[in-house]
């Protein structure tokens, strides 16, 4: 059975050396959805509570909701980085709350104090779920990710699953000392 949730993205981009309206700077409202399969929790009777779903993949998406996400051979980018440090907020601003975790892979770099999201491939709908698969593969039994971008959409669906203790109280996934960080339960 899965556990399903889904995250509205606002975010700007553009396909560097591609041909046609996306080269341009232009920016989308994308959907991402998640779905979590695994066996149902009998102490919850579900799979996995939407908002631990919410929560564990939004400390990831949300540095790139309202975001720029550029290649990384863009040559945007160090303009973009310049007027940043001009303006004194390279760095983050004082305004600037809504960051996730700063994360680094072969996929994508996240500055959240810049809201910045550097990508080594172009960020099309295929290659946000990429990326997004494999920032959130250890924290959660993905299923299928599907995500739809303007008229653009994709769909992947996932089998490299591993097994994850649960609380049996709450259903959310023990840490590696085997405690529920949500109600404590100790495994």
């Amino acid at each position: 059975m899965r556990s399903i949730t889904s995250f509205d993205l606002q975010y700007a981009h553009r396909f560097y050396g591609f041909r046609g309206e996306a080269q341009y700077l232009h920016g989308h409202t994308g959907v991402m959805t998640i779905e979590v399969e695994d066996s149902v929790n009998e102490g919850v009777n579900m799979v996995f509570p939407c908002n631990e779903i919410r929560k564990t993949a939004w400390s990831v998406l949300q540095n790139f909701d309202h975001a720029l996400v550029l290649r990384e051979d863009d040559p945007l980018l160090p303009a973009i980085l310049g007027v940043y440090k001009e303006q004194g907020i390279l760095n983050g601003h004082p305004q600037n709350k809504m960051k996730g975790e700063a994360f680094k892979t072969d996929l994508a770099t996240a500055y959240p104090d810049a809201r910045l999201v550097v990508t080594k491939e172009t960020m099309t709908v295929e290659g946000m779920i990429k990326i997004v698969y494999d920032l959130l593969k250890d924290k959660l039994n993905i299923a299928k990710i599907t995500f739809t971008s303007g008229v653009n959409a994709a769909s992947c669906d996932f089998s490299d699953r591993k097994e994850i203790d649960r609380c049996p109280l709450c259903g959310i996934a023990l840490n590696e000392e085997g405690v529920c960080v949500k109600c404590g339960y100790r495994k």
